[in-house]
């Protein structure tokens, strides 16, 4: 059964906006951290689309859902497989803690992820579709004009304003909180 009928990209441009989140939020949760969790994501809905033709749409969430838990303990393996095959300094210096942030810079960067994510919600859309798809998921914009069926020059100017309003929206916050 052909999940996405006659119009392909359209369909699976609605199925996406609808899923995507959800895809991200869990991939999140399982893996915790957010880079990997947009590959995951990014993962899943190419094997969405290459598996179109043989799903079932009341199925689609449960399929999803399952795909993106299998992906992140894929992602999971390798990621205890390069811990294990980095090997540790023979002095005895964890060079590892010697460069991670210091707490305050922590609180800091959790802090402006909170209103960066804060913001790029505030976005329209195509915009905000258009900016998450280059800046998280990093597609081309030829993907992204691919998957929102919109043209490249379109996907060029909606993500210049999506920059533009991004910066606008967060410079507006930074600037009202307190040092």
């Amino acid at each position: 059964m052909n999940l996405f009928g006659p119009r392909p990209q359209r369909h699976f441009e609605r199925i996406v906006r609808t899923h995507q989140d959800r895809v991200f939020s869990f991939a999140v949760y399982l893996l915790g951290d957010r880079t990997e969790a947009a590959d995951v994501t990014q993962e899943v809905l190419i094997r969405l689309w290459r598996h179109r033709e043989a799903l079932d749409e009341d199925r689609l969430l449960a399929w999803l859902l399952r795909v993106t838990r299998n992906a992140c303990i894929d992602a999971l393996r390798r990621r205890t497989a390069r811990r294990n095959v980095e090997a540790p300094a023979a002095d005895g210096f964890d060079r590892a803690a010697a460069r991670a942030p210091m707490p305050d810079a922590e609180a800091e960067a959790a802090d402006f992820q909170r209103h960066l994510e804060q913001a790029l919600h505030r976005l329209p859309e195509p915009h905000r579709s258009i900016v998450f798809l280059r800046e998280v998921q990093e597609l081309r914009y030829d993907e992204i004009s691919g998957t929102l069926d919109l043209p490249l020059n379109t996907v060029k100017v909606y993500l210049h304003r999506g920059r533009k309003m991004l910066r606008t929206h967060l410079a507006d916050v930074l600037h009202r909180e307190p040092a």
